[in-house]
């Protein structure tokens, strides 16, 4: 079955209609993947800060704003939350660019969030100090992850961006 490719930049959420690998680059931030493993589809987030640091300002770009969101889309699109599965990627430390909190904060949001939905977790690869290139196959819940000292311009292929993640 042939998949195409859509890049998910950090503070948006992606759930297709067709199958897709979906790929992210991440360092502090974090990425779910959520699979419902009876229809064969999936989604992924991608976020930046634990919560919303004001009111008002709900965007993806917040976890628990993200994974709730991620968790109603696949609801909304007839999964039944018993054939949900997710799985969890990022949270990085790198100490010369940032502080370690905002990593383990995310990672514990993204935890926490999902066992309030009670979707359980069926493997991470969280925390460290490299960032991760994560790329997601919808249709098959099969994930790789491509870890690096410092994201570079090639961990974007096939995608073209200039913006620095980490």
């Amino acid at each position: 079955m042939k998949t195409d490719h859509y890049l998910l930049q950090p503070g948006y959420i992606f759930v297709p209609d067709q199958p897709v690998s979906i790929s992210t680059v991440i360092g502090t931030g974090v990425c779910i993947c959520i699979y419902d493993n009876k229809k064969q589809m999936g989604g992924m987030n991608h976020f930046q800060f634990p919560y919303m640091a004001k009111k008002g300002k709900t965007t993806a770009v917040y976890g628990n704003v993200a994974t709730i969101a991620l968790i109603k889309i696949m609801l909304a699109r007839d999964s039944e939350k018993h054939h949900l599965e997710a799985q969890i990627f990022g949270g990085a430390c790198n100490p010369k660019k940032t502080g370690s909190g905002i990593g383990r904060e995310n990672i514990e949001i993204a935890r926490n969030t999902l066992l309030k939905y009670k979707i359980p977790i069926l493997s991470e690869d969280v925390g460290g100090e490299k960032g991760r290139k994560v790329v997601f196959n919808t249709s098959t819940n099969d994930v790789a992850v491509l870890k690096v000292e410092s994201l570079r311009h090639v961990d974007w292929y096939p995608y073209q961006s200039t913006w620095d993640v980490f």
